[in-house]
C-alpha cells in the first residue's frame, strides 16, 4: 500500500515537471500573431493649453502557446511626440516582452503636445509596431497638434469612405474664421443640410479626406477678395506647399432643389480632385456658382463633372495631373475669364487641359448621349503638351461648344465659325513666371487686350480686383502697366 502512494506521488511529481517545461516553451511558429483592442489610437482631446492624454491598448495572445514579442517601438524614436508604459516603465521601445497562451498585455500609449505652438503641424502621427516570431504589426497613434476645430469621422459604412455629418437634414451650419477646420475623414452635408463657410475660413484635410455635400445637401463659400477661403492639406511644413495629392475632394452632388451650389473667393490646392460635381439621384436642376476660384496643383483633375451645370467667372484651374477641366456626360456650361493652364511637372501627363464629353456607357458599353452645352469666352487654354483641347462627342444628342476670343493651344482646325470665334492659336502667353505659379501676363504676352468687351460685361474686375474696363485681356488677370505682381 505504501508503495503504491510513492508511486502515485512520484507519478504526479513527473507529471507537474513535464507540465512546468511545457509551460516555459516559447513558440516561433511564424502563423502565430498578436491580436489588439484597436487598430488605432486617437487623442481627440481638443487641447487649449499643454495637452497630455492617456489610452490604453490592450495586446493578445490567443494562441494556446507561450510567445515573445521581440521588438516594441515607435517609428518616431526618442523624437516622438508619443511613449508608451508597459509594467511602469515608460520609453520609446521595448524588447523581449513575453506573453503566455490566451493571455494580454496592458500598454499605455500617451502623448503630450503644446497647442499653441504653430510650428506643430494639426494632426501628429505615429505608429507602434510589434515584431513577433518575424511577423510585423502595426497600431497608429494619432493626436490633435493645435487647437483647431476637429472634424473626426465617426461613421463606417460599407462602400463609403469613413465620415461625420457636419451639416444634417434641415440644419444650416456655419463655419467661421475665428479657428481653423482640421477634416480627418470626410465632412459629410447631408440632404437638406446647409454648411456655409464664412471669409477668412481655413479649412485644413487629412490624408484621403474631403467635404462632400450629398444628394439634396448644400454648399455656400463666401469668402471675399481680401479674405479668401483656404482649402489645403493639412500638412503645414514648407516642403509641403506644393505637393499634390495630400487630400482627396470637394465632392458636390445635385443640390437642395431651388437652390445652387456657390463657391466664391477661394483656394482649393494639393488633392486629387479640385471639385467634383455629379448628379446622384437625378439630373442636376441647378447649378454650381464659381467666381474668383483658384484652383491648383491636383494630381488628378482641377473641376470635374458629370451631367452637371456650371456658370464659371474668374476661375483659375492650374498644373493638375490629369485635366485642368473635364466636363463629362452631358450639362450645361458657362466659362468667362478662365484661365486653363498646366504645367504639371511631377509625372508625364498624357491627357489635354481641357476635355469635353457628351455621353456615358451603360452595363453593356452601349452609349447613352447626353445633351451638352459649353461656352468659354475670354480666356486662355494653354500647357506643356501639344494638344490641349479634346472632345469626345455623340451625335445622338443635342450638344454644342463654342470657344470665344480664346487663346488655345490645339493641333485642331479652328476655322470652322460655328465653334470658334477668334482664336489666337497656339502663341505662348508669356506669363509672369510660370514655374513660381504666377499666371499674370507679362508685358508682351500676346492675350493683352484681346477680349470682348460684351463677354466682360458684368464681370468689370478681374482675380485681383482690377478693372477690366475698357478693353479687357484674356483670362483672369488683366495687365496693367507698371504694377509688380
Amino acid at each position: 500500500m505504501h508503495k503504491r502512494v510513492l508511486y502515485f506521488v512520484f507519478a504526479i511529481l513527473i507529471g507537474l515537471g513535464f507540465s512546468c517545461r511545457k509551460k516555459d516553451i516559447i513558440s516561433t511558429d511564424s502563423s502565430l500573431k498578436l491580436e489588439f483592442s484597436n487598430d488605432s489610437i486617437i487623442f481627440d482631446t481638443v487641447f487649449t493649453s499643454l495637452g497630455s492624454a492617456t489610452h490604453r491598448l490592450m495586446v493578445y495572445n490567443k494562441s494556446n502557446s507561450k510567445i515573445k514579442i521581440s521588438d516594441i517601438q515607435l517609428e518616431g524614436g526618442s523624437s516622438s511626440a508619443f511613449r508608451v508604459n508597459l509594467d511602469g516603465e515608460s520609453g520609446s521601445g521595448f524588447t523581449d516582452i513575453e506573453i503566455e497562451g490566451n493571455d494580454s498585455l496592458f500598454l499605455f500609449a500617451k502623448v503630450t503636445i503644446n497647442p499653441k505652438d504653430a510650428s506643430s503641424p494639426f494632426v501628429v502621427e505615429d505608429m507602434l509596431r510589434f515584431l513577433t516570431n518575424g511577423n510585423e504589426q502595426e497600431v497608429k497613434l494619432v493626436a490633435w497638434g493645435q487647437d483647431a476645430n476637429y472634424i473626426l469621422a465617426d461613421t463606417y459604412n460599407t462602400g463609403f469612405p469613413p465620415y461625420k455629418i457636419v451639416a444634417d437634414s434641415l440644419e444650416t451650419v456655419h463655419w467661421t474664421a475665428e479657428k481653423p477646420y482640421i477634416v480627418y475623414g470626410y465632412a459629410v452635408i447631408n440632404s437638406y443640410g446647409k454648411l456655409i463657410i464664412d471669409e477668412g475660413t481655413k479649412v485644413y484635410f487629412h490624408e484621403a479626406s474631403g467635404l462632400w455635400a450629398y444628394a439634396d445637401g448644400l454648399l455656400k463659400v463666401y469668402g471675399s477678395p481680401d479674405k479668401k477661403v483656404y482649402f489645403r492639406g493639412d500638412r503645414l511644413e514648407q516642403e509641403y506647399a506644393d505637393i499634390p495629392g495630400q487630400w482627396d475632394r470637394i465632392w458636390l452632388m445635385e443640390a437642395m432643389p431651388g437652390e445652387d451650389h456657390e463657391i466664391q473667393n477661394a483656394v482649393i490646392e494639393n488633392a486629387f480632385i479640385g471639385i467634383q460635381a455629379e448628379s446622384f439621384l437625378r439630373a442636376a436642376d441647378n447649378q454650381l456658382l464659381l467666381h474668383n476660384v483658384i484652383i491648383r496643383n491636383m494630381s488628378g483633375i482641377g473641376l470635374f463633372s458629370r451631367l452637371y451645370n456650371i456658370t464659371s467667372t474668374n476661375t483659375l484651374l492650374a498644373n493638375c495631373g490629369g485635366y485642368c477641366l473635364a466636363l463629362t456626360s452631358g450639362g450645361d456650361y458657362d466659362f468667362k475669364h478662365a484661365t486653363l493652364v498646366n504645367f504639371w511637372n511631377y509625372s508625364v501627363r498624357n491627357t489635354p487641359s481641357l476635355f469635353l464629353n457628351n455621353y456615358i456607357l451603360d452595363t453593356l458599353d452601349n452609349v447613352i448621349a447626353i445633351p451638352f452645352n459649353f461656352n468659354i469666352g475670354n480666356s486662355i487654354i494653354y500647357g506643356y503638351n501639344n494638344e490641349e483641347f479634346q472632345t469626345d462627342m455623340s451625335g445622338d444628342a443635342d450638344s454644342s461648344y463654342f470657344l470665344d476670343h480664346c487663346l488655345l493651344k490645339t493641333r485642331m482646325n479652328t476655322s470652322d465659325n460655328t465653334i470658334y470665334n477668334a482664336i489666337i492659336r497656339n502663341e505662348d502667353p508669356l506669363f509672369v513666371n510660370a514655374s513660381e505659379h504666377d499666371f499674370h501676363l507679362d508685358t508682351l504676352s500676346p492675350a493683352i487686350g484681346m477680349g470682348d468687351p460684351n463677354i466682360a460685361n458684368g464681370l468689370q474686375f478681374d482675380l485681383d480686383g482690377i478693372s477690366r474696363l475698357p478693353l479687357p485681356d484674356l483670362g483672369v488677370y488683366q495687365f496693367v502697366p507698371g504694377i509688380e505682381k
